[in-house]
């Protein structure tokens, strides 16, 4: 399974492929992006003083729910202090998302730090500590590739195992440590191929846990098609994204991974550094105020609105911002 979900987003190797493609359409139409208007306002609070008049950036994200409102909340950050913004959000795919950044299309979107750590930077283990992940993807990638990571989000858009609340109340379980005093019968997985294969994936998981992988029912099946079987009761337990609208549109409860083996995904605005020395004050400043409003409920319910009620994130993010008193309406 890609990160994020159906999302084709936080990919584990860096294929040749995608790099071509991203040179194709830089080469013939720009970046392929949704891109499209978004409504600035003005900053408010501790924020008004900030001002990027003359500024220049080029905003990108990945093609997915939340990249997408991520993106929408920067441009929209972005615009209301004064700077002149290229909407290039909804870039196909994370290697064309990454290479458009890396080659300077593009000079800032949020990024996923178990993605940097990973998919970027090759790396095979997760860090543990979510602070600790970040610092060591934050260095590792400003010393190779000159590029800045910002404070990230509390938000961390995982992988998970979801249940229904009445599964819950019946099993009496909110761990994912919990589910070896259960009886095997009840031990009933729906999962993406990916992540059922992967050496990093559902079976080293279950063994780290002490569960027997070939014990347990393993139901294969698309990401999308997950979260109705779960909350169906086709399978007890289903794997998810953790921030994902559909957890709280189909009311579903995520087992806490309290040995703590699925990878930190906490999202950080990621700028290059030429751009970022600009004006390192304000975008410390603007994104310092953003990034720890943005908890896991908060890109859920976000998610939601977009993929439940089929609301456009441009709408969401701005409705957001004022919400948060970030900026008001001019």
């Amino acid at each position: 399974m890609t990160r994020p979900g159906n999302r084709a987003g936080r990919a584990r190797a860096l294929l040749v492929a995608p790099v071509l493609a991203l040179a194709l359409l830089l080469s013939a139409c720009g970046l392929g992006t949704s891109g499209g208007f978004s409504r600035s306002g003005r900053l408010a609070g501790d924020l008004a003083g900030v001002d990027l008049s003359g500024a220049r950036i080029a905003v990108g994200s990945k093609s997915f729910t939340e990249q997408l409102v991520l993106g929408k909340i920067a441009v929209i950050m972005l615009k209301s202090a004064g700077a002149e913004v290229s909407d290039l959000t909804g870039i196909p795919g994370s290697s064309s998302a990454r290479q458009a950044l890396l080659s300077g299309q593009i000079q800032m979107q949020w990024e996923y730090n178990g993605t940097g750590w990973i998919s970027y930077l090759g790396h095979s283990d997760p860090i543990a500590d979510p602070r600790a992940q970040y610092e060591a993807v934050r260095d590792e990638d400003g010393r190779l590739n000159n590029l800045v990571w910002l404070a990230p989000a509390p938000a961390n858009n995982t992988y998970g195992f979801a249940m229904t609340e009445s599964t819950r109340q019946r099993l009496g379980i909110t761990k994912f440590s919990e589910l070896t005093g259960l009886d095997p019968s009840e031990l009933t997985f729906c999962l993406e191929s990916e992540f059922n294969n992967r050496n990093d994936g559902f079976e080293p998981m279950a063994r780290l846990y002490g569960l027997d992988p070939d014990s347990v029912q393993r139901m294969i099946m698309d990401t999308g098609a997950i979260y109705s079987a779960t909350a169906e009761g086709v399978c007890n337990f289903g794997e998810v994204f953790t921030t994902d609208g559909r957890i709280q549109a189909l009311d579903l409860t995520v087992l806490e991974d309290d040995l703590h083996f699925l990878p930190n995904y906490n999202a950080s605005p990621v700028l290059t550094r030429d751009v970022y020395d600009q004006n390192a004050a304000a975008y410390d400043e603007l994104f310092g105020a953003v990034a720890p409003l943005l908890t896991d409920q908060e890109l859920i319910a976000m998610n939601a609105q977009v993929d439940v009620e089929g609301r456009e994130p441009a709408d969401v993010a701005y409705e957001w911002l004022v919400g948060k008193g970030l900026i008001v309406e001019e």
